[in-house]
C-alpha cells in the first residue's frame, strides 16, 4: 500500500485515525500502540504476505539478540556480532543476491558464452533496507548503552513496523521514539501539523514529482541518446523528480507521526542549494548520512588517524552508500563518484572553492550532482555512459523526439516552476502567506484538493525509494 492510493486516502487512513483517537479516549497506552501495531501489519501485508513474515522474523531475532546482549554482560560483543551478522545476511540474500549470481555468470560468461545463470530470481522485500537499518540502531545503541533494553516485543514491532515510515523511511532510530512508543499524547497542534504537512507532502508528490517523472521518463526512454538539450532537460527533470517524489514522502511521514504523537526528523534541508558536495550530503536523506557517519565512518576511524584513512573510510562508506541504494553497478558507480569528490574536497579543492564566487561553487556541485544522477537513473552502465556522452559531446542533434516537446506543455511548465520554487528556502512572499493562517490554509487545501483529482485520473503512483 502507498500513500498516494485511493485504499490509502479513502479507507486506510481514516479508519486507522478513527480507531486511533476512539481508543485514545481510554486513556490506554497498550490500546493505541496495537491499534497502530495492527494497521501496520495491515500496510505492509498489502504488498505480500510472505514479507510480513520476513519483518515479524527479523523483529523477533533481534528482540532476542537484544535480551541476551542485555542479560550477559561477558558476551556483550558476541551477541551483538551476531545480530549484526543475522541482519546483513538477510539483506545481503534478498537485495543481492541477484546481483552478486549475474555479476558471477557475467564474469564466466568471458571465457565461456554458453554459461547461462539458471539460478531461480529472489524477489526484492519492500523497504527491507530501511528496517534493517532501523533495527540494526536498535541493537548496536543498546550495546553502546545508549537505550534501554526493551522488554515488550510488540513495542518493539511497532518501532519497526510504524506505517508512516516502514516503506521509505527517513531512517528513524530507536533512540528517537523510545519515549514516545512507551508515552505519547497527540496534542490539538500536532494534529493540525502533521494534517498540513500530510496534504503539503502529498501535493508535492501528486502535482509535482509525477510531473517531473513524465518528462525525465520520457527523456532517458529514448531508443538513441542524440540531442544534447533533451538529454540535460532530462536529467534535470530527474534531479527535481527524486527530491521531490522522496522529500514528498518524507514529509508525509513526518505529518503522520505527528497525527499519532512520533516526531520523526527531518530527512532533507534545500539540497539543490548547495555549494559543495560536501555540503550537499548534509542536506539530502539526512537520516541515512548520519546513519553511516555515525554507525560506519567514526567506528571506522573517521577523520581522526590520518590523511590517507580518511580518504580510505569516506570511500568505503559512499561505496556502500551506493550499494545500498541498489543492487547495481550503477549504484556502486554513483556512490563512488560522490566519494571521489568528497575526498578530493578535503584534499585540498575545498580549499580553492572557497575562494570562488558562491555562483560557480553552486554550478560546480549542481554539476556533480547531475552526472551523478544519471548513473542513478540509467538502468546499466553502457546506458548511463551513452546518456552522458550525449550530454556533452555534441551529436547530430535530432529535434524529431515530438513527444518530450509535448510534454513541455503549459501545464508542465507551471508545475516546473513551482518545483524551482520548492527546491529554494523559503522568501518574504511565502512567508507572509505563513503568518496568514486562513490564506496559507485554503492554498494548501486547494492544492490537497486538485491532487485527489490527479489521484482519481491515475491510481498508480510508486516512489522511487520504494525499490531500495
Amino acid at each position: 500500500m502507498v500513500f498516494t492510493s485511493v485504499v490509502f486516502i479513502f479507507y486506510f487512513l481514516p479508519l486507522t485515525v478513527l480507531l486511533y483517537f476512539l481508543v485514545s479516549l481510554t486513556g490506554s497506552q497498550r490500546a493505541k500502540n496495537w491499534v497502530l501495531l495492527i494497521a501496520s501489519l495491515i500496510f505492509y501485508s498489502w504488498g505480500g504476505l510472505q514479507y510480513t513474515f520476513l519483518i515479524l522474523f527479523s523483529t523477533i531475532v533481534n528482540f532476542v539478540m537484544g535480551l541476551f546482549l542485555d542479560r550477559s554482560p561477558h558476551h556483550r560483543k558476541g551477541w551483538l556480532a551476531a545480530a549484526m551478522v543475522v541482519n546483513l545476511a538477510l539483506l545481503g540474500f534478498f537485495k543481492y543476491f541477484n546481483f552478486f549470481t549475474d555479476t558471477a555468470v557475467a564474469i564466466l560468461q568471458i571465457f565461456d558464452p554458453t554459461v547461462a545463470n539458471g539460478l531461480p530470481r529472489i524477489p526484492l522485500p519492500i523497504g527491507i533496507s530501511f528496517f534493517t537499518f532501523q533495527i540494526m540502531t536498535y541493537v548496536i545503541d543498546l550495546y553502546r548503552g545508549e537505550v534501554p533494553v526493551q522488554k515488550n516485543y510488540f513495542d518493539l514491532a511497532l518501532y519497526i513496523m510504524l506505517f508512516p515510515q516502514l516503506i521509505a523511511g527517513p531512517i528513524v532510530r530507536y533512540a528517537d521514539v523510545d519515549q514516545e512508543i512507551r508515552q505519547r499524547r497527540t496534542r490539538t497542534e500536532d494534529l493540525y501539523t502533521g494534517i498540513r504537512r500530510f496534504m503539503l507532502g502529498f501535493a508535492k508528490k501528486m502535482l509535482l514529482a509525477n510531473q517531473m517523472g513524465e518528462i525525465s521518463d520520457a527523456a532517458f526512454g529514448l531508443a538513441v541518446y542524440d540531442n544534447m538539450l533533451y538529454s540535460w532537460m532530462g536529467v534535470a527533470a530527474y534531479a527535481f523528480h527524486i527530491f521531490l517524489d522522496f522529500s514528498a514522502y518524507s514529509d508525509m511521514a513526518i505529518g503522520l507521526g505527528k497525527m499519532f504523537g512520533f516526531h520523526f526528523k527531518e530527512n532533507f534541508n534545500y539540497p539543490y542549494i548547495s555549494r559543495t558536495v560536501r555540503e550537499f550530503w548534509r542536506r539530502w536523506h539526512i537520516s541515512l548520512s548520519t546513519f553511516f557517519r555515525d554507525y560506519l565512518y567514526i567506528p571506522l576511524g573517521g577523520s581522526r588517524k590520518g590523511t590517507a584513512k580518511t580518504y580510505r573510510n569516506l570511500l568505503i562508506v559512499f561505496f556502500l552508500t551506493g550499494l545500498w541504494h541498489g543492487a547495481s553497478w550503477n549504484f556502486v558507480v554513483w556512490g563512488l563518484w560522490f566519494g571521489v569528490f568528497l575526498v578530493l574536497e578535503r584534499a585540498g579543492f575545498g580549499k580553492v572553492l572557497d575562494r570562488l564566487p558562491t555562483v560557480v561553487r553552486w554550478l560546480y556541485c549542481m554539476l556533480v550532482v547531475l552526472v551523478g544522477w544519471v548513473f542513478f537513473r540509467a538502468e546499466t552502465l553502457p546506458q548511463a555512459a551513452a546518456y552522458l556522452q550525449s550530454m556533452f559531446v555534441p551529436g547530430p542533434q535530432n529535434w524529431q523526439h515530438l513527444e518530450i516537446i509535448k510534454l513541455l506543455n503549459r501545464e508542465n511548465l507551471c508545475w516546473l516552476l513551482c518545483s524551482i520554487l520548492i527546491c529554494i528556502p523559503k522568501g518574504k512572499l511565502w512567508n507572509r502567506i505563513d503568518r496568514s493562517f486562513v490564506l496559507r490554509d485554503v492554498l494548501i487545501l486547494a492544492a490537497f484538493f486538485l491532487s485527489l483529482c490527479y489521484l482519481l485520473i491515475t491510481d498508480f503512483n510508486p516512489f522511487i525509494y520504494f525499490r531500495f
